[in-house]
């Protein structure tokens, strides 16, 4: 049932990324039909981001409170009944306002997906558990350019974002029939399910010694805040992937379409078994005697450090090396990215504080979203093209997000709750 639970995930992120991307697909047929200039359109992209933000750490409260079943159903549904909405907009105003109601869905996802782990999952699997749902971003992101550019051919761009809502609901109704909390399944494997919550620590007598903290507390804690300068450091990085990559390769590196679909491919595909092998080294480490710190924090150090060669593209004339460093940076990402939502649980001073712990930490890491497309847009008109610094300031925040995760996040196991956190 795990390994249902987090397929689920996975697939629930795959449709997340397919939404936001079919925007960005669709942008020249919206332009056309609606008349909106390349700033009515910028103002349109940037819009899922500032939500998707900001509502990271209310999120993670409501995870806590709710439980992943009504909090993932509810998100997904909620983001999927905005996706449809955005092919029924016919004015600059509707468009933003379906795309801000969007981000504020998709924001519950990340923490979700991580608390479903944290749940379902032993401390030894937990590592393979998040890097399984984390591919998920990279498998949506690869499908949605022909998968979008499918249906827009066939139906248009208002079809695409009706049927990719319509599958987000889909999805959401099977989840809320499917999913249950462990304890629910006791029936089913009560010896396995038992020792799952004695590991957790939720078993009666230790939740009812557990001390509280606060939400407020957890910002007193050093690590909760590496955490978040680590993952913003990473998600600098991942964004431009997401966002200027394409017209990287096609503006300074002169890939046509037929290329970018192809060759430019290749650093998302590796992105993905990049992410799995984060998750299983981690995994691996912990299972043969080294320590959760040791486990985690090596995968999320190596990552971050090997990722920095992003920097190295902007000097190199040969585009298959350039591409090869673009691949090896991308897939070092996911192998670190991955452990970011194992570590997530595994700090939590309480199980009531996992969700919320990664609803801040993603709260932080999304920033670089709105600040990658910003600063990079910035940066190419000053020096009329070049992203030699937008690729320099990428490589120098991921050996940022490595230092990070080395002397500020501190060791890897639940806070130790202090009598001040709650005042």
């Amino acid at each position: 049932m795990r390994w249902v639970v987090i397929g689920m995930c996975f697939l629930a992120n795959a449709i997340n990324y397919i939404d936001r991307a079919n925007l960005a697909i669709a942008a020249p047929h919206i332009q056309a039909e609606l008349g909106l200039d390349a700033v009515a359109m910028g103002l349109v992209l940037s819009a899922f981001f500032w939500t998707y933000a900001f509502c990271q750490m209310p999120a993670g409260w409501f995870i806590d409170k709710v439980g992943v079943r009504v909090s993932l159903a509810f998100a997904v549904g909620w983001w999927s009944v905005f996706t449809a909405t955005t092919g029924l907009a016919h004015t600059f105003g509707h468009m933003i306002g379906s795309r801000f109601l969007l981000g504020v869905g998709e924001s519950a996802a990340m923490p979700s997906f991580a608390k479903a782990a944290y749940n379902w999952f032993p401390r030894r699997e937990r590592g393979i558990a998040c890097s399984i749902f984390d591919s998920g971003s990279r498998v949506g992101s690869a499908l949605s350019l022909p998968l979008i550019a499918l249906i827009i051919s066939y139906i248009g761009w208002r079809g695409s974002f009706i049927i990719t809502g319509a599958i987000g609901i889909l999805w959401a109704l099977v989840w809320w029939f499917l999913y249950r909390d462990p304890e629910k399944y006791r029936h089913i494997a009560p010896e396995q399910v038992d020792a799952l919550l004695a590991e957790r620590g939720t078993a009666d007598a230790a939740q009812a010694e557990t001390p509280r903290v606060s939400w407020k507390g957890l910002f007193r804690y050093r690590t909760v805040w590496g955490l978040m300068i680590g993952l913003f450091c990473l998600n600098f990085a991942i964004y431009f992937f997401i966002t200027w990559f394409p017209s990287y390769l096609m503006e300074t590196r002169g890939f046509s379409l037929k290329a970018l679909g192809t060759l430019g491919m290749l650093p998302a595909l590796l992105a993905i078994p990049g992410g799995w092998l984060g998750g299983f080294t981690s995994d691996y480490l912990l299972r043969h005697g080294h320590t959760a710190t040791v486990a985690r924090k090596t995968c999320l150090v190596g990552g971050m450090l090997l990722s920095s060669c992003i920097a190295l593209c902007a000097f190199v004339d040969n585009i298959y090396l350039c591409l090869a460093l673009f691949a090896v940076s991308y897939a070092s990402l996911s192998f670190a990215g991955s452990n970011t939502w194992v570590i997530v649980g595994e700090i939590a001073p309480t199980p009531g504080h996992v969700a919320s712990i990664g609803g801040i930490m993603n709260f932080a890491g999304n920033l670089a979203g709105i600040f990658i497309t910003t600063f990079t847009g910035v940066m190419l008109t000053v020096t009329q093209g070049s992203f030699l610094i937008p690729l320099a300031a990428a490589g120098a925040l991921c050996v940022l997000g490595a230092l990070s995760y080395l002397f500020l996040v501190g060791r890897v196991e639940p806070l130790a709750v202090r009598e001040s956190a709650d005042r």
